[in-house]
This record gives structure tokens, sequence and C-alpha cells, in this order.
């Protein structure tokens, strides 16, 4: 996928997914939507924080936005606490926070449901910590990048019902190349969720990426540590990595994930070298 980029305040074309958004909901915004480097438009957004420094927001409550319910971005030192998000399980597009170019983040006990990701943590950040979140319905947590991401921390936080755990996605063919490191995910509940840990660097949903060309995300030091529950689907352990530039420092430890179905838990791994320690279910893959 194309990257949008601006300069200033700049317009700028649309990429794909922003175009059929801004068809979706016919705001004109949409298109003058370039502030610093943001490629989210602003008016889609219930609630956004844009460029603000030395932050802090408690006990706030969103419910059936339209769109992600709170954005941060190219924000530094942001603390939110005591985050109510709500919105159906069917409602597209709905993330309760999505995060963007920011650093020095953190969230926490905080109670989020979606029909998207609970927490999205977008290109750019660095030095985020997101912990105490019980989170669904909604896709989970997830990691995504076309910039580069540093020292990401996910932590005691419970997922009930989602359709994934927690997940780093880049695209198939991204377009240039970065790294995102240190990043963990310690301390995790999974009650009943579909797919609890995926590294999945294929991807490209609409089906339109070019499959010759790796994913130039170099993936380094990723950890998933004491993570347990059960999982409704038979992949509970996805590691798709990318075939040139395979993960480095892939790590799992004490993850025990137990099928909440009729099928056996297992994992399925691609261009991934893990290494594992303690009690490791389902039998890990390489």
């Amino acid at each position: 996928m194309a990257k949008e980029q601006s300069l200033g305040h700049s317009t700028t074309a649309p990429s794909k997914r922003t175009a059929l958004l801004c068809q979706r909901y016919s705001f004109d915004c949409c298109l003058k939507f370039s502030v610093s480097r943001v490629s989210i438009p602003l008016c889609l957004q219930s609630l956004s924080f844009v460029t603000t420094n030395n932050t802090f927001v408690k006990d706030i409550t969103s419910m059936n936005s339209k769109f992600f319910h709170v954005a941060l971005m190219n924000c530094n030192n942001f603390k939110g606490s005591g985050i109510t998000i709500k919105a159906p399980a069917n409602s597209p597009n709905t993330d309760g926070i999505h995060l963007e170019g920011n650093s020095g983040v953190t969230i926490s006990s905080s109670n989020i449901g979606t029909g998207d990701d609970c927490v999205s943590i977008g290109q750019g950040n660095s030095f985020v910590t997101v912990s105490g979140i019980n989170c669904g319905p909604g896709h989970g947590i997830r990691y995504n990048t076309e910039k580069d991401v540093g020292n990401i921390l996910v932590r005691d936080s419970t997922f009930i019902g989602t359709l994934m755990g927690v997940r780093i996605k880049t695209w198939a063919n991204s377009p240039i190349q970065t790294t995102a490191q240190n990043i963990t995910f310690a301390n995790l509940i999974m009650k009943n969720v579909g797919n609890p840990i995926i590294v999945d660097q294929t991807y490209c949903p609409y089906s339109n990426c070019d499959n010759s060309v790796s994913s130039r995300v170099q993936l380094k030091d990723i950890t998933f540590k004491d993570i347990r529950g059960t999982a409704q689907y038979k992949e509970a352990i996805t590691l798709k990595c990318s075939k040139g530039f395979p993960c480095q420092g892939l790590k799992l430890e004490n993850v025990n994930l137990q099928s909440s179905g009729t099928q056996s838990a297992g994992s399925v791994c691609l261009n991934a070298r893990a290494v594992y320690s303690g009690q490791v279910n389902p039998t890990p893959c390489n």
C-alpha cells in the first residue's frame, strides 16, 4: 500500500483505504486531513490529541464512534487511565485507541470493547506502555508499521472473546525498509480468543500485493511471555516472518494456550526462528 506523505499543512492524495472512508462518510475534511505527517483523517475521530505535550486524561467514556474513538498523533508524554470505550462487535473501523507518531505514552486501567482493535499501535511510536486493559469484543491489541517503532510493552491485560489477542502485522509489500524492535507482550490472559498470538508479515487485506516482494520491516527482539488461556481456532500461535528480513530475537516464554473447541490448538510458522523457554503450548514450530 502506498504510504501517505504530508509536509506542513499541504493536502495529500488519500490512500485507497482513506478514499473508501471518505466515500463512506462524505466528509469534505477527509481530503484535507494532513497535519504533521498524520495519515489518518482527523475528521473521523471522536476525540483526537495532536502534537500535545505532557497530557493526562482520566475517566472518560466514548460510545458508538463512527470511526476511531480516540486517536493520539505526534504527542509526547501522554498518560491515559480509566478510559471506557464501547461499540458493537459488528461495527468496522471503530478502533478504541489509535497511536501514531508518539513518544512516551502510557494507557492503563481501561475497558475497551469495539468492532475493531482495542488498541492499535501504528507507525512511528516509541516508548509505549499499555497495561491493565480489559479488551473485548474486538480484534485485540495490534501493532503495524511503515516507520520505525521501538520499546513497546503490553502487559497485565485480559482479552475476552476477541477475534485476535496480540498481533504484529506488516504489509507484504511494505514500501520502505524500517525496523520494529524491543516489543514485549507479558502477563496476558486469553479467554476464548480466536487467534491469541499472531506475527504476520504477509498482511494483504485487499489481495493486491506483489507476492514476489517480501516485507521490508525488520522485526527484532520480540517477546511473548507469560501468556495463558484458551483459543477458539486451531492456530493459537502464528509466526509468519518476512522471507527477505526474517525475525531476529523472537522469543516465547511460558506460553500456555489450550483449545476452547473440539480441535487441538496448534502453531503455524514461516521464516521464523524462535527461541522457546519454560512451558510452551501448543507445541512450538520453526
